[in-house]
This record gives C-alpha cells, structure tokens and sequence, in this order.
C-alpha cells in the first residue's frame, strides 16, 4: 500500500497559501484508521475579510479577459488535473475513504467537466434584438454576476467543487469556496492547478472553518453576489433564506432519496449490476443513490437474492489497498445512522437479508446491507440513509410505484427498470425527480442539467442551464445622436 505524504492545508487567500490568522488549525482523520492524518487552517473574520478582498480584486480581473483566453486557462487547469490524477486521487482516498479507483476517476471526470465548461464558455451569447425605432439599437448582453461563494461537502470533494468552479470562471466571475474541513487536500490541490494554470490572483479563493460561522458572514456579505451550495435539505433551506434576505442568487443541490422502480417485466440482472452498483459507489454516501428499491412482487424474492449476492461480493477495506470496492463511512456519525437505520427497520417488521452491523473496530467500516420487506413507516423509506443500506419492497401495479416514487418532498434523482417503451414514457412524464436514469446506472456529464426538484433544491450544475446562474442578462438600447 502506497501514500501520498498527506499535508496541513491552508487558505488560499490571493493566490498565496497561508496560516489562519492566529494559526487555528482543525484535525484531519482518515476514516478508514481514525487516526489523525494532519490538519487545516480554521478561518477567522479577518481571514474571511481577506479573502473577500481578494476576490472582489479578483473579480475585476478576471471578468476583463477576453473569453477565449479564460477558455485557455481553464484548458490548462484540466490538463494539470488530469497529469496529477494520481497524487490527487491518494490523497482525496486518505481524507474521504473511497476507493482509489474512484478517487482517480473523480479526479480525471473533473478534468472532463472543466474542459467542458470551458468550451461552453465561449459561447455566451447576447443578442441583438430588431428596435421599433431605426434610430436605435437594442442589444441583450449577458454579464458576469460577480464575485461566488460556494459551499461544497465532503462526499465528491473535488467534483461537487468543480461544477461550481468551473461554471463561475468561464462566465467571468471570481469564486471564493468554503470546501469541507473533513477533506481539504484534495480540493488544495484543485485550487492549485488553477493557480498553476495562470488565474489572476483572486480569482479562486479557499477558505476552511466554523461553516456556519464562515456562510453567515459571506452570504450578507455586498462583495458576494451568488451562493452555490451542495448538501443536505435543511441546511440548504436555512442559507437559501439567508440568501433571499439579501437578494442573492443561488443554486440549490440539496438531498435526495432516490426511488428505483423494477418493473414486472425489467432486466433483473440488469437492474441488480446497475443499481446495486450505483447502490454501493462510494458506500453509498452519494447525494443521487438508489435508496427506496421499489420491485414488482411477481420478481421481488429474484431480485432480492442477485441483490444479497451483488453486496456480498463487495470486497470491504481501506481504500488504499488494491481490491477494495466498498471503503468506509466518512465518519463515525454515519456508523451510528446505519445502525439506527437498520434497527428501526428490523423493528418495524423489515429482514435483514444482509449485512446490517459495524465491522472491525478500527475506521468507520459498515456491511454491506439489504433490508426486504421494509415497511413505508421504516425510517429508511423516509428520510435518506447516505450509506451502505438498500432498503427493498413490493409494488402490484406501475401506478403504485410511481406514487410512492413521489410521496417524500424529495426529487433529485430517480431510477426505473422496464421492456415497455409505454412504461418508459409513463415514467418519464410522471416520477417527480430532476434527473430520471432508465435501464442503466446514474451517468451524469457536464452537458446535461444536473439538479433537482422539490426539496431537492432548483437549478442546474450541469448543461448550458448551469451558466445562467452565473449571468446577470442586461437590456441595452443605444440611440445615435
């Protein structure tokens, strides 16, 4: 097993990596030992005052560079992202847990979106609109919005950071992030790729601290004029209003809890290498993860045994170690809601057809685990487990799957398996979700929206839907004197 010397992290503040004023530091642990692995720099006011400075200087900067030079830039940053795949990956698999395919394959498809948005970028377009007046002309410019603040949690932490990023610095804005104190390194070394691809100094920023502190301060804050934020429904509400007081723009990619409807005459094979596999991708602590696996009755007992063998061949363990598949929770509050989650269930009538306890006593390791029979009253079919946990029960007919797809507040992405075309469209139309995969496992790109519905947020992280959120559109008409 191989690593990669893990470092304390700093602020980024004006392209210059440096210590928290007054050297506060927070603890980073490795979930897969729960040892302490090194720390990162906890922001205070003055730090953010800083930052917030730079930004804005930033800003200035940056949105008066021609959009085929950003193009280059941003090029540039995805090609060195791309030749330090490897470091990243070890790094973001010590602070995180998952794999370190995964890791790498995180890395390398925020390399993908970047170039993406980069080209997208040269296409931001106004319009010149036809003026009653032939004296006049009437023109619609689309504008920067100004200096971002992003909030990024510690599932994807450089892919939850690079739909943001790379969406704000192709329009021109600058883009002051406040990423998780969980897993600084790998973001550090995102943000340093961009340095190293030649930003203006304050183009990026990175800050790290008390997050509630860090958001109450930014959000009012008059330099900042859109928020981004990734996480769970009830913070993404609380600073969704605190934005809203103070007329910021937002985009919101809040929870999900994903229905996964087998229809009578899907694919089982099909259906268990897709979903279960997208099921345990980073154990299952993945904000578009099947949760609620709604199986017709006539191949329930069919699907829950190919599911049952999918999991048990899941190969648990650090992710550093070659062959691992399924790596540890992020932290030890995840064990204890898996374990909760699991007796709840297992109280309410549900069977643990596998998996269902901590494993080892050392790190935040979990089984693999399918619940059948889980009745809707379980908590698990009720709010969303972010874990190693499937949680399996019966329908009769299509339209009762799709009415418990859409019972929960929740709509960000949704899972179908079927034969029928017609039940293809009566899903599509009808199952309430931002994102809808049929017959195949989540395949987000850079070039389809990326978002929710419900309380699973508004706006997009993805598709040309994602630039508007960084554009102020402008009505412009000019009369020659």
């Amino acid at each position: 097993m191989t690593t990669t010397t893990y470092p304390n992290v700093r602020l980024l503040i004006g392209n210059e990596w440096t210590d928290a004023t007054g050297g506060q530091t927070i603890p980073v642990v490795n979930p897969a030992t729960g040892k302490e692995i090194g720390t990162v720099a906890k922001a205070s006011i003055a730090d953010l005052d800083r930052a917030l400075a730079a930004a804005q200087k930033g800003f200035e900067a940056w949105r008066k560079v021609p959009a085929f030079e950003r193009t280059a830039t941003l090029r540039r940053a995805a090609a060195l992202l791309r030749e330090r795949a490897d470091e990243i990956a070890r790094l973001l698999t010590q602070e995180q847990g998952k794999p370190l395919a995964q890791a790498r394959a995180e890395a390398l498809a925020g390399a993908d979106i970047i170039e993406w948005f980069a080209a997208e970028g040269m296409r931001v377009y106004g319009r010149i609109v036809p003026s009653r007046n032939p004296a006049a002309q009437q023109l619609v410019l689309k504008e920067p919005v100004g200096p971002v603040a992003a909030f990024t949690p510690w599932n994807f932490p450089i892919n939850q950071v690079v739909r943001k990023l790379a969406a704000a610095l192709t329009t021109g804005c600058s883009f002051l992030c406040k990423a998780p104190e969980e897993t600084p390194a790998s973001p550090a070394a995102l943000f340093q790729c961009f340095i190293d691809a030649g930003v203006p100094a304050g183009t990026v920023g990175l800050v790290f601290g008390d997050p509630a502190e860090i958001s109450n301060y930014l959000i009012p804050h008059p330099v900042i004029r859109k928020v981004t934020f990734t996480g769970s429904t009830p913070v993404g509400k609380q600073l969704a209003a605190l934005a809203g007081a103070h007329m910021k723009r937002v985009t919101m990619e809040l929870g999900g809890h994903a229905p996964v409807i087998v229809a009578e005459d899907a694919d089982v094979a099909l259906a268990v290498e897709a979903a279960g596999g997208a099921k345990f991708r980073n154990a299952g602590q993945v904000c578009i993860a099947p949760t609620r696996f709604l199986v017709h009755n006539s191949i329930k007992e069919e699907f829950t045994r190919a599911m049952v063998a999918s999991a048990e061949r899941l190969q648990l363990g650090n992710g550093l170690v070659e062959g691992t598949t399924l790596g540890p929770l992020a932290n030890p509050r995840r064990v204890a809601a898996m374990t909760q989650f699991v007796e709840d269930a297992r109280a309410k009538g549900a069977n643990v057809a596998t998996g269902g306890q901590r494993v080892g006593s050392e790190g935040n390791f979990f089984a693999p685990t399918i619940l059948a029979d889980v009745p809707l009253n379980a908590s698990v079919f009720n709010d969303e487990p972010f874990g190693p946990l499937a949680a399996i029960r019966g329908f009769d007919t299509l339209d009762e799957a799709i009415a418990e797809s859409n019972r929960l507040p929740f709509g960000l992405a949704g899972y179908a398996f079927t034969r029928s075309i017609k039940n293809a469209h009566q899903l599509m139309h009808n199952v309430e979700v931002g994102m809808l995969w049929i017959n195949q496992p989540a395949t987000p790109s850079a070039e389809m929206p990326f978002g929710g519905v419900k309380d699973s947020g508004y706006g997009s992280e993805g598709g040309p839907e994602a630039l508007e959120a960084y554009l102020n559109t402008k009505s412009v008409s000019l009369m020659a004197v």
